[in-house]
Order: structure tokens, then C-alpha cells, then sequence
């Protein structure tokens, strides 16, 4: 709460669940990011690498106004390529990445490396 957080930006699909809930609890508004062509609206899109291709991100444009302060929460932080790409999201629209939450992060693959601004909290690592 001392960070000033505004948004919740939650990764498809458990980031749904898990930054609901603490947008609720801090009174701030939720953002979903998905995979294309899921959201309504007009959307703004990130790709990022992974092992065997590549992928996308989106969120709608309106979702986060410039200026908002914005936590990014899923389940897994992994490699890491899937949270960075949320953050290029929420900067590409004038946002600041204040804070990064996980539940679990596997920290042999380092995805953490890769999470630029704010504070990380991971419940458990591995």
C-alpha cells in the first residue's frame, strides 16, 4: 500500500484469480493480460521468446492510463520472459512497474534477472 500502487496488472490465467484479489485488497483497479485476439476492446500487444517460439500479451489500451502505478501478479515467475513482457505492456502505455508478486518462483531458470523497476515478492522459491 505504501508504494502508491493504482492498477493490478494480472498474467493469464491464475493472475486473474490471484491479482483480483489483491487489486481488491488495495483498492486498486485490475487489469487483465492475455493471449491474443481473447480481449474485447481495443488491445495493445507485447511478444516476448520462449524455448520453442514466440508469443504475445495483450491488455486494452484504456486499461492503464499513463501515469498509473502498477503491480504485476501471476502464479509462476519462471524464466521470466512472460512477466517482462507484462511490464513492457504496462510501460508501452505510460505506466510505471512499481512491484512484481509471485506465489512460486523456480530459481535456477533466474526469470528474476529479467523483472526491471520496483520491488519482487515470491511466497516460495524453488
Amino acid at each position: 500500500r505504501d508504494r502508491g500502487i493504482t492498477h493490478v496488472l494480472g498474467i493469464e490465467a491464475r493472475g486473474f484469480i490471484l491479482g483480483g484479489a489483491v487489486a481488491t485488497h488495495l483498492g486498486a483497479g485490475f487489469v487483465p493480460a492475455r493471449k491474443p485476439g481473447k480481449l474485447p476492446w481495443e488491445r495493445v500487444s507485447q511478444t516476448y521468446e520462449l524455448e520453442y517460439g514466440t508469443d504475445a500479451l495483450e491488455c486494452h489500451r484504456d486499461g492503464l492510463p499513463a501515469g498509473s502505478r502498477v503491480l504485476i501478479v501471476d502464479d509462476v515467475l519462471a524464466t521470466g520472459g512472460t512477466a517482462e513482457a507484462a511490464g513492457r505492456l504496462a510501460a508501452g502505455l505510460g505506466s510505471e512497474v512499481v512491484g512484481w508478486s509471485f506465489l512460486l518462483e523456480i530459481g535456477a531458470l533466474q526469470g528474476r534477472t529479467r523483472l526491471n523497476g520496483g520491488s519482487l515478492l515470491v511466497l516460495v522459491s524453488v
